[in-house]
């Protein structure tokens, strides 16, 4: 059986959409945990209602007093799954029926794959791909496979990626028994690249299913141009280089970084990139804010990621050179990070 997670924070409406593509799943036996954030809009009448239980979806509800955030929210879910997987699936997102099936096929005889991939493509354009598995700068800031490309069958073959974005994976039950689920520090973004990377280095693969389709609405929790977003992403990619990346690959992050920003700037002089959301040269002075207050807000918890990347021994199966080795494998290209936009 499959456990499938869905974290609710006030999105009736894409919640319920989430829901419908989950009672049309075919060939797979699965439970729904639904974990609410302390949503203040009626989300859960719209549960009551439209998925009582006992109904069409075999539906358990864990509801929080207030935002625990993504990580807390989606561990809660992991605890009380009863299937040998644990898929998540994004409120914002909505599954074809042969996902969770798709997805199952990639444990299948493989016993060191802990982790599979979906194909998410962009709700409002699904000939775009959104995400196809996971790649990664040297800086720790982490980008969807073909964020941003049509999709034209490039990446319809079955294959071994860095790790699933959080928005539709699944997970071996016993892969998160051994590592552990989220790191409840990151609260949001960069969360499933974390876990990612750490599952890797503690010998894990991930493989990607073209045939596991869903379809995203990008940054419907916060906005794709939201100041506080940007400043757990920058947070986040700081406090996932300090816990696991390997010393040859840290010492050198500042210069990666200062690369990429550069490379940021040149790209939103030309109207292009991420950057390019952001109206004017105020809303470029505020992102520009945004990431610095990432930076700043890291501090205070190197010391706790310190304090975890030597727990990290307790799991490791690659070395330090064979982790740089991966990462650098997987590696997106400066211009493909900071040029191409969904």
């Amino acid at each position: 059986m499959v456990s499938v997670v869905v974290v609710n924070w006030n999105q009736r409406q894409l919640l319920k959409a989430c829901l419908e593509s989950l009672a049309r799943q075919q060939d797979a036996v699965f439970e729904v945990i639904v974990v609410d954030n302390g949503s203040t809009d009626d989300s859960m009448e719209m549960l009551e209602r439209d998925f009582p239980e006992g109904g069409r979806l075999r539906l358990k509800l864990i509801r929080n007093a207030g935002n625990r955030g993504f990580c807390a929210a989606n561990n809660q879910g992991m605890a009380a799954a009863r299937g040998e997987f644990v898929a998540l699936l994004n409120n914002d997102a909505e599954a074809d029926p042969n996902w969770l099936a798709a997805l199952a096929k990639a444990f299948d005889g493989r016993p060191d794959v802990g982790m599979a991939a979906a194909k998410i493509l962009v709700h409002g354009d699904p000939r775009r791909i959104d995400k196809a598995g996971h790649l990664m700068y040297p800086d720790g800031q982490n980008r969807g496979r073909g964020s941003g490309e049509l999709d034209q069958g490039q990446y319809d073959r079955m294959e071994e990626t860095l790790w699933p974005d959080g928005c539709a994976a699944m997970y071996r039950h016993a892969m998160l028994d051994q590592i552990g689920g989220f790191d409840e520090d990151f609260f949001a973004y960069g969360d499933d690249a974390e876990l990612g990377l750490r599952a890797r280095i503690a010998g894990w693969r991930c493989l990607y299913l073209p045939d596991a389709v869903v379809r995203h609405h990008r940054g419907a929790s916060l906005g794709l141009t939201s100041r506080r977003r940007l400043m757990l992403i920058e947070r986040n990619r700081v406090l996932l280089a300090v816990k696991l990346f390997p010393w040859s690959l840290l010492w050198m992050n500042p210069a990666y970084f200062l690369a990429r920003v550069a490379a940021g700037f040149w790209a939103a002089v030309r109207g292009r990139g991420e950057l390019r959301r952001f109206a004017g040269a105020q809303g470029k002075a505020g992102a520009a804010l945004g990431v610095i207050w990432g930076d700043l807000a890291a501090l205070p918890l190197i010391p706790r990621m310190l304090g975890k990347r030597r727990r990290i021994a307790r799991i490791r199966k690659l070395t330090p050179d064979q982790v740089r080795r991966l990462i650098l494998q997987y590696r997106v290209s400066l211009r493909t990070l900071m040029e191409r936009a969904v």
